[in-house]
């Protein structure tokens, strides 16, 4: 399973979550799906996923399940900073902790789709 990042508005998502609720009412099955994390703007997205937040992710998914202690000295910043990215990024349900209490994503991979259009605007 992928978790896909991206700018999706308003009326684009209540689009797509009608058009699930009306699939599950008529009984078909669905395959499982990925993992969509999206935001109604680029300032939102940047705000909150900004470069040092993505690139502790991007560790966390090169490296595997780690110590938040190991993951800051391997990016080399404070482990206090590290520590808060770490947790808005379990918030956003990207990195979750394991029995051992190390971090991991538990996605096969993680894409980030944003228009180059759109950044422009942020």
């Amino acid at each position: 399973m992928k978790a896909i990042i991206g700018i999706t508005s308003w009326d684009e998502t209540r689009n797509e979550l009608l058009d699930l609720a009306r699939r599950l009412d008529a009984g078909e099955r669905l395959p499982a799906a990925d993992y969509h994390l999206n935001f109604a703007t680029p300032g939102e997205l940047l705000g909150e996923l900004p470069p040092k937040r993505l690139a502790t992710l991007r560790a966390i998914k090169a490296g595997g399940a780690v110590s938040i202690y190991a993951l800051a000295k391997r990016l080399g910043r404070n482990y206090s900073n590290v520590h808060a990215d770490v947790q808005r990024l379990i918030e956003h349900g990207l990195v979750e902790k394991d029995a051992a209490g190390r971090v991991l994503t538990p996605f096969d991979d993680v894409i980030v789709q944003v228009e180059a259009s759109l950044l422009a605007a942020a």
